[in-house]
């Protein structure tokens, strides 16, 4: 099987599907195909939205594929719709393959209703920034799947994660796939097993379409290499005690022995992320330089926090984003500073890496913020605090979003580029798992 030339046939989209646009897709697809895509309510979401599998093929073995368990990261719902065509049109690939297909499209649609004021604008640096929402860690769906880690217990899965647990428990997958996709970083994937051969073959597909690899600094501190831009998926009873929260989907698929493959792809592309010559600083110096950015950061929003807390009246998810992710910064920083910075120049990737991630925290945070105040006023309590930060903050917001702009992550990525390099990924470790090359 050419695995290249499947990727070759998803189509050209110029904005990611909000959710009845998706789901409506997807009834379009069980429609077409009346007894080869199968769809079934799995769950229900926190506010009441039905959660929905699709099963295509007949097995002999079973994958889980998740698309938009962080609700930010809407490439995986492109891939899904692309995923299912495929199939449905082509039954050689249904037989090698050989597996029974289950893909849950939207895992967390009520996120992803609170981010669809930017879908419709891939690469609007602006419109992402002011219309974005990422729950708390605790509130997410990939990391809220139960987990006991020594004295250390999680066991407040949402309702969502509850769905995709009884889905992986009725069907006993070898295969399932989280499909992730960040921002400026370039291309990069977690595997749950140490195969180099595995771990190569995904490392080659983002260039098939043009996408940089990812060399920078590593999304998660400590993570371990397999080979480049593919690391070892950390366990949850690592990440787990440290920001509050449960495992992940790879914890819940180790129990049925299954691979756990998570695709990370970007939505700005820029070769820097992959240069790893020297960029003529001390790495200790970058490490210093974000740490002071970082700083700055958590003192603007600690100060606006501060200055609104007593008059805020709403709980809204965007207060809740602000308050748990200003908290996880401050851990973040913690583990930072207690790693020793090595004595070494800085790569170019390394130091672009560092650069863009204060630039997309500060303008996700700030973009939280001024939703959060929004959502104050909008509901009747536009105190002089809560409009006086307002109006701080949206000049903020202009400083930093400038800065943001003068220092460009590259070009906006169409949005099937990376959604054909996350199916091509799941279709190499299907193959993989059969025994074939991809």
């Amino acid at each position: 099987m050419n695995v290249a030339e499947y990727m070759s046939r998803v189509p050209a989209r110029a904005a990611y599907p909000p959710v009845d646009a998706l789901q409506a897709g997807l009834r379009e697809l069980a429609d077409a195909h009346p007894g080869l895509v199968r769809p079934r309510r799995i769950g229900t979401s926190r506010l009441g939205e039905p959660l929905h599998a699709v099963t295509v093929g007949e097995g002999p073995a079973d994958a889980v594929v998740i698309a938009g368990p962080h609700p930010n990261e809407p490439v995986g719902a492109v891939t899904a719709l692309a995923l299912i065509s495929l199939l449905c049109r082509d039954a050689g690939l249904r037989a090698r393959a050989g597996l029974r297909w289950h893909v849950v499209a939207c895992a967390d649609p009520d996120g992803a209703r609170l981010n669809e004021g930017w879908y419709g604008r891939p690469g609007d640096r602006r419109a992402y920034a002011e219309h974005f929402y990422r729950p708390d860690l605790a509130d997410q769906v990939e990391w809220t799947f139960p987990l006991t880690a020594g004295d250390y217990r999680f066991d407040r899965p949402l309702p969502e994660t509850r769905a995709l647990m009884r889905l992986m428990d009725q069907v006993r997958p070898a295969l399932v796939c989280s499909l992730h996709n960040g921002e400026y970083q370039g291309a990069f994937f977690y595997l749950n097993r140490r195969d180099e051969t595995l771990a190569r073959r995904l490392a080659a597909l983002p260039g098939l379409e043009g996408l940089p690899p990812h060399h920078g600094e590593p999304e998660l501190p400590g993570a371990e290499p397999i080979v480049p831009a593919v690391y070892l998926t950390p366990p949850g009873s690592r990440v787990g005690p440290l920001f509050g929260t449960g495992g992940s989907s790879a914890d819940h698929a180790a129990a049925f022995g299954a691979l756990h493959l998570v695709t990370e792809v970007p939505m700005w592309a820029d070769g820097r992320v992959a240069d790893q010559s020297p960029a003529g600083r001390p790495y200790a110096r970058v490490l210093a330089e974000g740490a002071a950015g970082w700083r700055e950061l958590v003192e603007v929003i600690q100060e606006a926090m501060g200055a609104v807390a007593g008059d805020l009246r709403v709980r809204s998810p965007f207060r809740r984003s602000a308050e748990k992710t200003l908290e996880n910064v401050l851990r973040l920083g913690e583990l930072e500073q207690a790693a020793p910075g090595p004595d070494r120049p800085a790569t170019v990737a390394e130091e672009f890496g560092a650069r863009q991630m204060l630039h997309s925290m500060r303008l996700r945070l700030l973009g939280t913020l001024l939703r959060m105040l929004a959502a104050e006023i909008a509901a009747g309590n536009p105190t002089p605090a809560i409009r006086a930060q307002r109006h701080l903050l949206a000049e903020r917001f202009e400083q930093w979003y400038a800065q943001a702009e003068a220092d460009s992550p590259g070009p906006p990525v169409e949005p099937r580029r990376p959604a054909a390099v996350q199916l091509g990924a799941m279709l190499t470790a299907a193959l993989h798992l059969a025994g074939r090359a991809g």
